[in-house]
């Protein structure tokens, strides 16, 4: 029952929460089944499925044409992992534990913990899936390369990261809404599906069309990425400031919020859910 206390260094402090993130991200991963390496595979499958799906469909639309100079698959890969990346991570920190979660009954854990290991997790699943066929596709079918990998792998990082901080927005309102918000994240998430632009090429999109794919962080995200895949395309009609400007402010917001909603939990929040 009593314990003495026992001052932490600040090294100390920050290892303890570092390994309870470790630990916690572990367990995000499995929460999807119980084994694994089973759940990292359906994700795999899941990200490979919408591939071939896009690719199918790119082909009886007769859309090939409208593509980038260069690998057609390689084309269709770069807009799926990066809106994966994206959608997978709002919907990770919308479904991590909140603050009347039973998970924070124990005294180490609060809800941003929570939210990293989810998110974290969420990175981790993605970048392997994309590795896996990636990999797959390179030795199994046709050498592949990119004119800037780093640039590109950064781009998948800032797909992760706009969509952690869309979802940290999210979760500070979901427990005042549960009901509204919780549809409005599904809507967000389906909405991009299209609203990502990762059928399009920006470049060759009329500039009335351009207007309604410009508002969407991940849409200029794709582009980009697009920029550092393929050697003959240089995006005109995105950037990468404006995506960066979109995670800090939702980030702000988010951590606001949360804090406030923390600072206000109630436990018959739980039970309107």
């Amino acid at each position: 029952m009593f314990r003495p206390a026992v001052r932490k260094s600040p090294a100390s402090s920050a290892f303890a929460m570092l390994e309870l993130i470790f630990h916690s991200t572990v367990r995000s991963i499995r929460r999807t089944h119980g084994n694994a390496v089973i759940g990292l595979l359906l994700n795999i499958m899941q990200t490979l499925v919408m591939v071939v799906v896009f690719y199918v469909m790119f082909d009886l639309l007769g859309l090939r044409g409208n593509a980038i100079r260069g690998d057609f698959l390689l084309y269709v890969m770069s807009g799926i992992f990066m809106f994966m990346t994206h959608t997978k991570a709002v919907g990770a920190v919308v479904g991590a534990d909140g603050p009347t979660s039973p998970m924070m009954k124990h005294s180490p854990m609060n809800p941003i913990i929570a939210i990293a290991a989810a998110a974290i997790g969420a990175l981790y699943t993605q970048v392997l899936s994309a590795g896996v066929i990636l990999f797959i596709y390179h030795a199994a079918f046709t050498p592949i390369t990119f004119f800037d990998p780093v640039g590109a792998f950064a781009m998948l990082l800032l797909a992760w990261g706009t969509g952690v901080a869309i979802g940290m927005v999210f979760k500070a309102a979901m427990p005042w809404q549960p009901e509204f918000f919780g549809i409005f994240s599904s809507i967000y998430q389906r909405a991009n599906m299209i609203a990502s632009g990762k059928m399009f090429v920006a470049n060759m999109m009329p500039t009335y069309i351009l207007a309604y794919f410009d508002w969407n962080p991940l849409f200029h995200i794709i582009d980009q990425a697009r920029g550092f895949v393929f050697l003959n395309y240089n995006p005109h009609y995105s950037s990468i400031k404006y995506p960066v400007t979109c995670m800090i402010i939702c980030i702000v917001i988010g951590l606001m919020g949360e804090f406030y909603t923390r600072k206000h939990a109630s436990s018959s929040w739980g039970a309107k859910r």
